[in-house]
């Protein structure tokens, strides 16, 4: 019922910049936590960014000052800004929105993934 559709991403030089933007839709009643995620081939997938529903963005010390979760309620979209990109950075990234549906019913729900690549 509660769809994500995730892009921006892409081949990036290191030091350059890219936006990752997400959408949710369907049957929607509530979201309340918005993430982001990342897996690099062979390892775990690890959370990236992440916001309450007051705005406030949580982020790991490998990404922190680099990265930026903003959210806009009223669209339930939410996006991922990275600066400063590096080789390490490599991986696909994973929108996550939690919430209510329509009917009251709880929901996690997962983008279908992008390719970010950042060449050395």
């Amino acid at each position: 019922q509660v769809q994500l559709v995730e892009s921006g991403g892409g081949l990036v030089q290191a030091g350059g910049s890219l936006r990752l933007p997400c959408a949710a839709s369907g049957s929607i009643f509530r979201i309340n936590n918005m993430a982001w995620y990342r897996q690099a081939p062979g390892k775990e997938r690890e959370l990236v960014a992440r916001i309450n529903s007051g705005g406030s963005g949580t982020y790991p010390d490998s990404v922190k000052g680099r990265f930026t979760i903003s959210r806009d309620n009223a669209k339930n979209t939410v996006a991922l800004q990275m600066n400063s990109l590096k080789p390490e950075d490599t991986a696909v990234y994973y929108c996550n929105v939690q919430g209510l549906r329509t009917d009251l019913t709880s929901f996690r729900s997962w983008g279908q993934g992008t390719q970010v690549t950042v060449s050395s």
